[in-house]
């Protein structure tokens, strides 16, 4: 199990890992820890980790990676784990590192038709003018980060500098997006080759939007599963969940997360990003869709296991 990392997220990270520790000793598996520090040495039981190409990781079966953001998420590890010929859950190389990027996995979705909210990727030296089309309010976020660090609502366009140098500051790129009128609500994918929606769960929450606080404090938000939408527009999301999962060769697992427009209406569905590695914090979302629908958490993280095992296995053959 990999836990830590380099990114702004290495405590988020951490409390994941506690989680996906206990519930693979639950499940009857023997977790072995490494732990990558916010340098990026890794480390078990405190003393450095060897890594030698095809030479597996401390003699284990199968790679748990427990990391957030960039140098955990974004297929840096992933090649890593494949120069290691060692299986490992969630996503390759290019799925992760496509879904990694805000922008890039908002132009293959737009390639594709599927709906989401209207969007600008913004360099440091493009103009900002650009901007002016997208209207008021809008988030500002960087392109490459996660658990919402970073991001800023901006109401108010005197406010738009200051948003943008502090998403710069995390990331080169940064994503601006439209704010969608409606409601949050994600879906877990399970699967490889045929992979399954969860039922969809709406976020409810206090706060003007969900931000850090919101996602990771003890009461920062309400899950309501299965969302309080259409029945037609769960089927939507869950449909969609999946195309957007096989559009950008996901494997394992992602959480996708959308906003639902008029969800007592027409109901208007509109994809947000789609995270290859969500959190697994006692109060994150991915497991807890799956365990409203009756696959508990130790059985959640033994299926995780089995799908890394089985795509390791079909892609070694086409090595061959």
């Amino acid at each position: 199990m990999l836990a830590g990392g380099r990114s702004s997220e290495h405590e988020v990270s951490l409390a994941s890992a506690a989680a996906v520790r206990e519930g693979l000793t639950q499940a009857g598996h023997e977790p072995v820890d490494t732990r990558i520090s916010r340098e990026g040495a890794w480390t078990h039981g405190g003393e450095p980790v060897a890594l030698t190409p095809a030479g597996g990781l401390l003699g284990c079966a199968v790679a748990f990676p427990v990391l957030h953001g960039p140098y955990g998420e974004d297929g840096t590890v992933q090649g890593l784990l494949e120069a290691l010929d060692l299986p490992y859950v969630g996503a390759g190389v290019m799925g992760s590192a496509v879904c990694m990027d805000k922008v890039l996995f908002k132009e293959l979705m737009a390639a594709g038709g599927l709906p989401q909210v209207d969007y600008v990727g913004l360099r440091e030296d493009d103009d900002p003018a650009v901007l002016e089309r997208l209207g008021l309010p809008v988030f500002v976020k960087p392109a490459r980060l996660g658990s919402s660090v970073g991001i800023s609502k901006v109401i108010d366009a005197s406010a738009l500098p200051s948003a943008l140098a502090g998403a710069f500051a995390h990331d080169p790129l940064v994503v601006v997006e439209a704010m969608a009128q409606g409601m949050e609500v994600e879906c877990s994918v399970l699967g490889n080759e045929s992979p399954e929606a969860s039922q969809p769960g709406e976020i409810a929450i206090e706060a003007d939007w969900y931000d850090y606080e919101a996602k990771y404090e003890a009461g920062g938000m309400e899950l309501v599963v299965p969302a309080r939408i259409p029945a037609e527009a769960r089927e939507r999301v869950r449909r969609l969940a999946v195309e957007a999962f096989r559009r950008v060769d996901c494997s394992g697992m992602a959480r996708c997360d959308f906003f639902v427009e008029d969800p007592r209406g027409a109901a208007r569905v509109l994809i947000n990003e789609l995270n290859t590695i969500p959190g697994f914090t006692p109060t994150s979302v991915y497991a807890k869709l799956f365990e409203a629908g009756g696959l508990e958490y130790p059985q959640l993280l033994d299926r995780l296991l089995e799908l890394a095992l089985e795509r390791h296995a079909r892609e070694s053959g086409y090595r061959c």
